[in-house]
């Protein structure tokens, strides 16, 4: 693949997650405000669809770019302190995810409605532990599920599905084109 055609992968993975991070809906937690967007969503289906290792690296380079002062992440947000406060978890789940649904694309599990729902929930249940994981590190088990998990649960159910027909229906319009991952 050509330097050119390469750029244009990462960039417009780099754009969409961030577009996406921008969609949100806000959900009262505490006393807290956590936004529930649609970046995950973005991440599965880059890391699933993108060339390999295109779409990881797109979804590093979004990571760097947040850190650097972009304001990319959710609701605008940026900054090193997003990498390591109560959601960098989820952040760098994102990078991991990205990674193992590069590997499973690599399988061909995208040509199954099935296997791509599965990798949908397996890229979903990633991003979640990581960050669950840093939350735990923080405030305790109790309290990162009740914060990390139990306000974002049907959230993630619908992003899997999604996430599923969409890698399911361009794996599928790309086999029958005649066209394969490059």
């Amino acid at each position: 693949m050509s330097i050119v055609k390469s750029l244009l992968w990462v960039s417009g993975g780099l754009l969409l997650v961030a577009l996406f991070a921008q969609t949100t809906l806000n959900v009262n937690v505490n006393d807290d405000t956590i936004p529930i967007t649609g970046q995950s969503l973005a991440v599965l289906v880059v890391g699933f669809l993108w060339p390999r290792p295109l779409g990881v690296l797109a979804i590093g380079l979004y990571l760097l770019s947040g850190a650097l002062g972009l304001p990319v992440f959710a609701d605008g947000e940026s900054g090193w302190a997003q990498l390591a406060g109560p959601s960098a978890g989820y952040l760098w789940g994102f990078l991991v995810a990205a990674e193992i649904m590069s590997l499973l694309a690599l399988r061909g599990w995208g040509f199954s409605f099935l296997r791509s729902l599965l990798a949908m929930a397996i890229g979903t249940a990633v991003i979640l532990f990581v960050g669950l994981t840093r939350l735990a590190l923080l405030h305790g088990w109790a309290q990162a599920v009740e914060w990390g998990l139990a306000p974002f649960w049907k959230g993630a159910l619908v992003k899997i599905l999604l996430g599923a027909i969409i890698a399911w229906w361009f794996r599928c319009s790309v086999c029958f084109s005649g066209l394969r991952r490059g």
